[in-house]
């Protein structure tokens, strides 16, 4: 009589399915039984448990302190930030629509000669994802003053921190080089997000002024099309600090920082042009 075959190895993303609780009763108990025939699969949930418990001990002595006032102060501005655009886009609606009929013909007369930040801003609409920009700026606030830990995983393990990433992001992702606008890689870190995880990038120069560049899967009904593929290309005055957006097939990239517009632009170009 024929031996029953074995049940096939898990995959990392079924191992992260389990580490993380993402599964129904039904999901985990399969997953569980593949599990018991898999000693590799066994080891790798097991350093990734200790891992995470790890990290999480990094921080366990700051989960009953107080937020700083900073912290709840730049909060406070995003919420009413995006009150203040949730009122303009209900009550502004028509008008643009009208401005829109209006302009549509000058615009297209006259885009060959816009500069090149209008030219890039004319890919999507200017309602493409405030939300996004925003917490893009909270999470640049809340991680870039860090002094021991303000990442997850160091630049010196780049090539790990790129695999996790992007499996965690479901898509391969690539850390931008701005060697040249004079930031080095400081590292970074698996973030939450509305339409699954995102990623944060870290960049510092010589001078500890930081950048992030926060990217991930973005909602379609938020994106610049049903299908989420146009890409817009927007600045974010508002939140703790600035940053320019924009959504490229359903993936939503912003940088932020605080820097002068015109600085911050540069940067960004950098990054849209080798992304």
């Amino acid at each position: 009589m024929d031996k029953p075959p074995f049940p096939p190895p898990l995959s990392d993303a079924e191992i992260n399915a389990l580490l993380d609780g993402q599964l129904g009763e039904a999901e985990r108990a399969a997953l569980d039984h593949r599990l018991a025939h898999d000693a590799a699969a066994r080891a790798r949930l097991d350093a990734w448990r200790a891992q995470r418990e790890a990290i999480r001990g990094l921080h366990r002595a700051l989960l009953d302190e107080p937020l700083p006032p900073a912290l709840l102060d730049a909060a406070q501005r995003v919420g009413e930030a995006r009150q203040r655009g949730e009122r303009w886009w209900r009550w502004g609606g028509m008008a643009a629509g009208v401005l829109l009929a209006f302009g549509a013909g000058w615009l297209a007369h006259g885009q060959w000669r816009a500069p090149a930040e209008t030219r890039l801003a004319a890919r999507g609409p200017a309602a493409a994802l405030p939300a996004f920009a925003h917490d893009a700026a909270l999470a640049h606030a809340v991680y870039s003053p860090e002094k021991r830990h303000p990442v997850e995983v160091a630049a010196a393990e780049q090539e790990h921190l790129v695999q996790w990433l992007s499996r965690r992001t479901g898509r391969p992702l690539k850390v931008p080089d701005l060697q040249a606008q004079g930031y080095a890689l400081v590292g970074g870190r698996l973030l939450p997000g509305e339409a699954g995880a995102r990623a944060q990038f870290m960049f510092q120069n010589a001078g500890g002024q930081r950048v992030t560049l926060y990217l991930g899967a973005v909602d379609p009904a938020s994106a610049a099309t049903p299908a989420g593929r146009e890409t817009a290309f927007r600045f974010a005055p508002d939140g703790p600090v600035p940053g320019f957006y924009w959504v490229d097939q359903g993936f939503g990239y912003a940088l932020s920082g605080p820097l002068p517009r015109e600085a911050l632009m540069a940067l960004a170009e950098a990054v849209y042009h080798q992304l």
